[in-house]
């Protein structure tokens, strides 16, 4: 009999609490490869602090964490970027008076001669950014400049050049405009179609249901519906998420 693949990324029985206040409850999630995870729930559902823990920021009080089968524990953010796991913030994903060559590179500049960035190495950002169909014409091109969707693809193209397994995305369409919007989500299947998983993180179901192949809503820390797509209708999905 062939064995099935294992899971790129599995969490089991994860808690957190900050004093009294349990943020994540007992959590277990599997990411398989190339999934596309719609993580839903109202602000303070715990589904924000459940990602920092699997991107390095927090430590877990318990439970544990595989990758690809393999138990680790993740005690920063470098050391999930190590793993193939990227994480990327609405709020932080990039620096608005830097190029988008110095953001993609931000924390990992390439130099020569031990001192130099290297600046040709750097113009490389440009070959995801054109694979994943973006107009930016330059990689000096300050991304104050961008729109919206541009930089959510400046993000994720940065991802995908590191060779990430899972690309987390931390409500990707805030405040965009509805191409911005369109753009993100054209980017993600993009992620899917190179067999890069996602983790999509809203409380908003409308834009993540046309991408996610299952959804995983959580309230109060806790998962309260873990379901595929294909069994789950946009009526029943969003009765849960308001009820």
């Amino acid at each position: 009999m062939k064995e099935l693949p294992l899971a790129l990324v599995e969490m089991r029985n994860v808690h957190k609490w900050y004093g009294k206040v349990h943020a994540v409850d007992g959590v277990s999630l599997t990411v398989k490869e190339g999934e596309i995870i719609g993580l839903l729930g109202d602000n303070g559902a715990g589904k924000s602090t459940l990602i920092k823990i699997l991107a390095g920021y927090h430590r877990p009080d318990e439970g544990e964490i595989f990758i690809e089968g393999e138990k680790v524990r993740i005690n920063s953010p470098s050391e999930a970027n190590a793993l193939g796991i990227e994480t990327v913030y609405q709020e932080q994903a990039l620096v608005d008076v830097m190029s988008v060559a110095r953001n993609f590179y931000m924390g990992r500049e390439p130099v020569k001669r031990a001192v130099f960035l290297d600046k040709e190495k750097m113009n490389e950002c440009m070959i995801p950014l054109r694979t994943l169909g973006l107009s930016i014409k330059s990689p000096d091109l300050l991304v104050k400049s961008l729109s919206g969707g541009e930089k959510q693809g400046t993000a994720i193209g940065r991802a995908m050049y590191f060779k990430a397994k899972l690309v987390v995305l931390d409500e990707p369409t805030r405040a965009l405009s509805v191409k911005g919007v369109q753009t993100v989500l054209d980017l993600v299947k993009g992620l899917k179609e190179v067999n890069i998983a996602v983790i999509y993180i809203t409380h908003s179901l409308h834009y993540v249901y046309s991408v996610a192949d299952r959804f995983v809503i959580m309230d109060k820390g806790k998962i309260v519906k873990d379901i595929r797509k294909d069994e789950a209708p946009l009526k029943e999905l969003t009765e849960v998420l308001i009820g």
